[in-house]
């Protein structure tokens, strides 16, 4: 349906903000019960889950166990995963995936049996896959689920949700009302719902290298801040361990299947040096594998390490990895003929707004599935190919909670006020800020941090805000201003966190800090503590 045919206000049943698997299912499952608007940024493919490459984990072959895929993922987790949350959504992982397979997702086969890939701290082979393009089989499956009548609001930016609290209804507890979009032409829309559902994504884009789109600049996680959610575990972003090192093709990923199918990955000289930090080498988790090559960088002297994916030769590359292939060989590269330059970039961001299974958050009629969330799915590092799997089990938990708690019909919601706003003289500060935020999160709260890097980004990263905040509200909203004031509140917000945390656990590592404490405690940071911030 053609959403430019609506005027402000609009009002419909279930707004969900964001494209990819977890708004998608989320969308399928409401649209028999209600109108449904879901909101994208970009195109419908400008998501991360259009980029996942490597698969979806679940319990799938005979010697697999849903226990041994609980145990992987807890011991990835690093004592932060949430034992019940892990414990059902493994559960529910066949069952979801077979349902892809009968909506039409064309997964890998070997014969008539699904082809299964091992990944690192996998402890079997058990991830289903698309060849190197999981994500786009999943989501083109699933955007064929919904119907004509669901309303696509493309290239619409979400400024801010609109909740009781916020137009000061103090009346009850604090409900969410719809939210502020901004339309493709520049005017500002209005959307009441009875239910919102935040399905936008991780943070990726807060750093100079990261294999997320351009869109991931944490929206829902800073939206949901300001409207009062709880955020959690913001310390722990996930450095995948091979991006590609390439002036012209940054956010290109060359997926862990890869090193699952057996690449290596070697220094100048050709050496497999992650052994000399795990036993596992390659096939260790993601943390220890990125601050290796991190390691070594420093310890050599050098922009880059390299993968050598010819072990592999070249039957494997052309049927598994026929995407990756083609898009190093328009930048001069080949898998088949030598090592590719890697470096680690922002993959991941296992922390966000605090949520149960469903998604519920601390606001009524606010949920969250999903990247955006934080379920406790994966601790203090993401296990590979779990956060596909977390997109589709959350979303399916959400949709029945929702169907099974009716919420009451949208209330009138004020218009958006831009009273007083002034013509833009110049968008320098925008361009500037942008690359300051993602350049001083790079330089201070990378893969390896200290205190003394982190009160370096947090003077940095407050008057850099506060500059934005008063550009914001004299100016007329715009996508770049809208991101870049979610980015910077998403900085502040890592940076609040991993103060917080006084050790070295999965993602976080801290040299004040190498020690891991006995008990491990989740970092939660509660709305309250926004002017502290």
């Amino acid at each position: 349906m053609n959403a430019k045919a609506f005027t402000s206000p609009l009002r419909v049943d279930f707004l969900i903000l964001g494209s990819g698997a977890a708004g998608l299912l989320a969308a399928a499952r409401l649209q028999r019960h209600g109108r449904v608007a879901i909101v994208s940024k970009g195109t419908t493919h400008d998501s991360n889950t259009w980029f996942a490459q490597g698969g979806i984990a679940g319990v799938l072959a005979a010697d697999d166990s849903v226990e041994n895929h609980v145990q992987d993922t807890l011991a990835a987790g690093a004592g932060l995963c949430r034992e019940s949350v892990v414990r059902e959504i493994i559960r529910r992982s066949g069952a979801i995936i077979r349902e892809l397979i009968d909506i039409g997702t064309t997964f890998d086969t070997h014969g008539e049996a699904l082809h299964l890939t091992r990944e690192g701290g996998h402890s079997k082979r058990r991830i289903a896959h698309a060849r190197d393009a999981t994500g786009r089989a999943i989501a083109r499956a699933l955007q064929a689920q919904l119907g004509a009548d669901v309303l696509r609001l493309c290239g619409y930016t979400a400024i801010d949700l609109i909740t009781s609290h916020h137009i000061g209804d103090y009346s009850g507890p604090n409900r969410c009302l719809g939210c502020y979009l901004l339309a493709p032409n520049g005017q500002v829309l209005s959307v009441a719902a009875r239910h919102t559902i935040l399905a936008t994504g991780g943070a990726g884009k807060v750093y100079l290298y990261t294999s997320n789109p351009h869109g991931a600049s944490g929206d829902g996680i800073a939206m949901a801040w300001r409207a009062g959610c709880t955020i959690a575990n913001m310390e722990f972003i996930q450095f995948h361990p091979t991006c590609l090192f390439h002036r012209d093709g940054s956010n290109l990923l060359l997926s862990e299947a890869l090193r699952g199918e057996g690449a290596h990955i070697v220094d100048a000289q050709g050496r497999r040096f992650v052994f000399d930090y795990d036993p596992r080498g390659e096939l260790a988790p993601r943390d220890i594998v990125a601050r290796a090559i991190d390691h070594e960088m420093k310890k050599q002297g050098t922009d880059c390490m390299f993968l050598d994916a010819r072990p592999l030769g070249e039957a494997t590359i052309q049927r598994q990895f026929p995407n990756i292939q083609r898009s190093l060989q328009r930048l001069g590269l080949d898998l088949n003929r030598a090592p590719v330059p890697i470096v680690p970039a922002a993959h991941y961001t296992c922390g966000g707004i605090d949520t149960r299974l469903d998604g519920s958050t601390a606001i009524e009629n606010l949920h969250a599935i999903g990247e955006v969330a934080c379920s406790g799915l994966h601790g203090a590092n993401r296990l590979a190919s779990n956060s596909l799997l977390e997109c589709l089990v959350m979303a399916d938990c959400c949709a029945q909670t929702i169907l099974s708690h009716p919420a009451p019909a949208p209330r009138h919601i004020p218009a958006w006020d831009d009273s007083g706003v002034e013509p833009e003289g110049e968008r320098i500060p925008i361009k500037q800020n942008w690359e300051e935020i993602r350049a001083t999160m790079s330089h201070y709260v990378g893969i390896v941090r200290s205190n003394e890097r982190l009160r370096r980004a947090k003077r940095r990263l407050l008057l850099i805000q506060h500059e934005i905040d008063d550009y914001f509200w004299r100016h007329p909203v715009s996508r770049d201003l809208i991101e870049l004031r979610n980015l910077a509140q998403v900085a502040l917000l890592i940076v609040r966190s991993a103060q917080m945390r006084h050790e070295s656990r999965g993602l976080h590592y801290s040299t004040d800090y190498p020690l891991t404490l006995p008990e491990a405690r989740e970092t939660l940071i509660p709305p309250a503590e926004e002017s502290k911030t």
